[in-house]
């Protein structure tokens, strides 16, 4: 029994040399930020981010393939964190890709927040954001695209409280229309979260519109939130594109504002590297550990960044 044990550990540790001496890709890049904002707050506005993606995968004999992914970057060598971003992914043909997130993981709610056209950031960037889902690490996240129709779904075992499960679908059967939907229920925390999202996006030659509602129900007392945004993109030339959106976020709470949002961003890529800047204003900017709409936080923010990839 022990020597067939041997022979099984033997076969496996040769196997995992072959895989580990196949070549790794790796790509990264970094970027020089100017941001500023926030009703002229004091502070340093430049800042700069960096980050390297290792990969690598194979085939398996049935045909399957098995990528994985480590990202390394700025804020990794934290206490407890080496790397983030860490993904297993299954490849099953035609049965879809099931991807195991070990760290860093986004759900399918968190995935569709805003899928509204912009150039470069979203109109709410520096305020509050839509309701994110469930997002956590060592969770599940599950693709198959059947033609006209990708379904997504993800999956996050529950430790003190229940598992956490959402659903996802996109629907591009009809020529420049792609319709999509999102729902399910954050169970991260005592008070459940259901969340629910529709959308669409038309693009017309080089213009794209799309429109976006979300809706978070939550069990806790003034915790529900509404989102509206809509957005129109256009790609000037294979290297520029510039965008315009507005979106408001509604919040249950009482005697609160509404955080509205509009937003003006453009891009342009030379090569490996690219330029691209917003101007967001935010009215009634969401802040605090209640998420309430703060009518004395006005925020008018530029931010342009200077991005190289390899």
């Amino acid at each position: 029994m022990n020597k067939m044990k041997k022979i099984g550990l033997t076969a496996l540790a040769a196997s995992l040399v072959s895989v580990s001496a196949q070549a790794v890709d790796i790509s990264g890049g970094s970027s020089l930020t100017y941001a500023n904002g926030n009703d002229g707050v004091q502070g340093n506005p430049w800042s700069m981010n960096d980050n390297l993606t290792f990969s690598w995968g194979g085939e398996l004999d049935n045909g399957f393939t098995v990528d994985m992914s480590f990202l390394l970057d700025n804020s990794d060598g934290n206490a407890g964190q080496i790397f983030d971003n860490r993904t297993l992914a299954i490849g099953m043909g035609d049965a879809g890709t099931l991807t195991f997130w070990g760290q860093a993981g986004s759900g399918v709610v968190g995935s569709f927040d805003d899928k509204t056209p912009n150039a470069y950031e979203e109109s709410w960037n520096s305020g509050d954001s839509p309701n994110q889902g469930h997002s956590a690490a060592n969770m599940f996240y599950y693709t198959n695209a059947l033609d006209a129709v990708t379904l997504h779904a993800s999956y996050a075992h529950g430790t003190v409280d229940e598992s956490s499960t959402e659903l996802g679908i996109e629907f591009t059967g009809v020529d420049n229309l792609t319709i999509y939907g999102a729902a399910g229920t954050d169970n991260a925390a005592a008070n459940a979260v259901d969340n629910t999202i529709i959308g669409a996006s038309y693009t017309m030659g080089n213009a794209t519109i799309g429109a976006q509602m979300n809706e978070a129900d939550s069990e806790a007392a003034n915790g529900d939130e509404d989102f509206t945004a809509w957005s129109i993109s256009y790609a000037v030339s294979e290297d520029m594109s510039i965008s315009y959106g507005s979106s408001k976020l509604k919040y249950e709470t009482a005697g609160t504002e509404d955080q509205d949002s509009t937003a003006i961003s453009a891009s342009y890529t030379m090569g490996s590297m690219t330029v691209a800047g917003a101007l967001n204003s935010i009215d009634n900017q969401g802040a605090g550990a209640t998420g309430a709409g703060n009518t004395t936080a006005n925020n008018d923010m530029f931010e342009i960044n200077l991005s190289f990839a390899f």
